[in-house]
């Protein structure tokens, strides 16, 4: 590649300035990822501990960042293993996100390593048997599997034999395309049958999620306002109520106020963050 325009480019247009440090360190400040547990997610919790407390397998539904992943990995996070000496760590919930394609011998070693222990070479069914024995041994009473609808079909196999067989809660979580792979299988079906819907924040429920961003995640000098009219009706058209998106906008639109030189997050640079995700 010829790069002498781009260096002639870069040349005319000089170095790209530098922040002073107070600006870096609220930029820092606001790229670090952090979670506020909402309504919804604490009601999601008490549904999955109610299925784990009665072993069942269940699935979760709903679109790509509306918060699944986040909510369902706090929920394993606020079960802390425990270890005594000489012994397994019993591990009452396990988490693992699959890969596309995602085979059995994939799913295992998802969970082998999960659970700290070294993935072994071996057959599939051997490994499947070591698979069992290690969810076994760390006492596992709820498995949950994160983008399921990219699991093989045949590997929904494995994953209800599972449940079954270990009697643990095997929670299936994705998009309404899990609902469409998992129908092909009718024990499949029957053994996930229970579902829990994690939507889109809208009304209410969308204001004062907006309130609770400005004034625990973003927390700049002054007051933006974000809950008034006008805001509300940007963040509601660009967002589309996904949890995902209002964080990913209000971030970026905290940052790029700051090096304004603004003390707070105005219409006009919301406007401008918003519109470059419609």
């Amino acid at each position: 590649m010829n790069s002498k325009p781009a260096q002639e480019v870069a040349q005319q247009l000089g170095n790209i300035p530098q922040n002073n440090e107070k600006l870096q360190a609220e930029i820092q400040r606001l790229n670090r990822k952090s979670f506020i547990p909402l309504e919804q997610v604490q009601i999601l919790h008490e549904w999955l501990e109610g299925k784990r407390q009665a072993r069942q397998c269940c699935r979760i539904l709903g679109e790509s960042r509306t918060g699944k992943t986040i909510a369902c990995d706090a929920y394993r996070l606020r079960h802390k293993p425990t270890q005594q000496p000489g012994k397994p760590p019993t591990v009452p919930v396990a988490y693992i996100l699959v890969p596309p394609e995602c085979s059995s011998k994939d799913l295992f070693r998802l969970i082998i390593e999960h659970l700290k222990y070294q993935m072994t070479k071996g057959t599939v069914a051997e490994i499947r048997e070591r698979t069992r024995r290690v969810l076994k041994g760390c006492g596992v009473e709820s498995l949950i599997i994160d983008e399921a609808d990219r699991l093989k079909p045949n590997t929904f196999k494995d994953v209800r034999d599972i449940g079954e067989e270990l009697e643990i809660s095997v929670v299936l979580v994705g998009t309404d395309r899990l609902d469409a792979v998992i129908g092909r299988d009718e024990q499949v079906k029957r053994r996930f049958q229970a579902g829990h819907r994690f939507g889109k924040l809208s009304g209410e429920d969308f204001k004062r999620t907006v309130e609770i961003w400005e004034r625990q995640i973003l927390r700049l000098p002054v007051a933006s306002n974000l809950s008034s009219k006008t805001m509300l009706k940007t963040l509601g058209e660009a967002t589309g109520g996904y949890i995902g998106l209002l964080d990913m906008i209000l971030r970026e639109a905290a940052i790029r106020a700051l090096k304004k030189g603004l003390q707070k997050v105005d219409l006009e640079t919301l406007k401008e963050v918003a519109a470059e995700y419609k």
